[in-house]
């Protein structure tokens, strides 16, 4: 009995759609496990319905707010005018409405926080992957640099990297994305140790499994529940980051961010002039929102890891 070869050709891809339809079905079922472990988090749940609103918010501002909020020329209050019906968070120096700045302020905050934080995660994740499977010479080099950057105060680091580039939001992002990698790179390096001692690594490398192949489909995956949690734990911190940077007049004076609005509040004297609603708005929603990204962080790394416990 012979087989023709286009008949083995549809075998062949029959079995691959199989294969691949099997793949999908367990990529469904394991997220619909973890949101079902993810729900039990009370705090979670409030961090991740936070975030949802603010990102609503950020995305419906040029409908809920409009796309001239931060005309200083067309301002429709006075300078500086008490919270009222009219401006429920008052105005700020140049009589713009402070409602509006804080709606609109979320679309750059959140933007920089996050593409920082994925750079400083994806910086991480190929440091820590590579420290641990190459080892040697390789290893002690890249892990004394990350313990290097680690007793570096990283706000320090990133003021300095901010003040000699160009004042923009790239700029922001690269310094805070390249000054906070190391625990990322540190966490993601013992994981790696770990996985790297399975039995399957070993009959991966006797099958003829070469480095790439081995650290794309036998180490990534495994430490990628580690990289996804850490990466919501940085999101929070790299908001923060930007907020001070933003405050000390280091980044781009052309947009409105929350950090944006808090030096707007210093230089105006708010804060010896009593005017506390210039400055609280911008601070509290900087504290929401990384207070939120923090409670999502920890109840994702709880589900992906359980031995850290069950708290809720």
């Amino acid at each position: 009995m012979t087989t023709t070869g286009n008949g083995t050709t549809k075998e062949q891809g029959s079995r691959a759609v199989r294969v691949r339809s099997l793949a999908w079905r367990r990529r469904r079922a394991s997220a619909a496990r973890f949101w079902r472990q993810y729900r039990t988090h009370r705090a979670g749940l409030f961090g991740l319905g936070t975030l949802l609103l603010c990102a609503l918010s950020a995305l419906t501002a040029p409908l809920l707010v409009g796309s001239d909020v931060d005309d200083v020329t067309d301002a429709p209050g006075g300078p500086l005018e008490d919270p009222s019906a009219r401006f429920p968070f008052g105005t700020d120096r140049f009589g713009r409405n402070l409602l509006g700045l804080v709606i609109w302020g979320a679309r750059v905050s959140l933007l920089v926080g996050l593409l920082a934080a994925v750079l400083s995660v994806a910086i991480g994740t190929l440091i820590g992957v590579t420290a641990g499977h190459f080892k040697g010479w390789y290893a002690t080099v890249t892990m004394r640099i990350t313990d290097w950057f680690l007793v570096m105060p990283t706000l320090v680091l990133a003021i300095a990297l901010a003040t000699v580039m160009p004042r923009s939001l790239l700029t922001i992002v690269v310094a805070i994305g390249v000054t906070t990698w190391p625990t990322t790179a540190r966490l993601v390096r013992a994981q790696t140790l770990a996985v790297e001692t399975r039995p399957y690594i070993e009959r991966a490398r006797a099958l003829g499994g070469g480095h790439r192949h081995i650290m794309s489909r036998h180490v990534l995956p495994n430490v990628m529940p580690l990289v996804l949690a850490q990466t919501t734990l940085i999101i929070s911190s790299a908001i923060l980051a930007e907020a001070t940077l933003a405050f000390l007049g280091l980044g781009d004076p052309t947009v409105v961010s929350w950090g944006a609005l808090l030096q707007d509040a210093r230089e105006a004297g708010a804060v010896s002039s009593g005017h506390w609603w210039y400055l609280v708005p911008p601070g509290v929603a900087v504290a929401v929102v990384a207070l939120a990204f923090t409670l999502c962080g920890r109840a994702v790394e709880q589900v992906l890891n359980p031995r850290l416990g069950v708290a809720r």
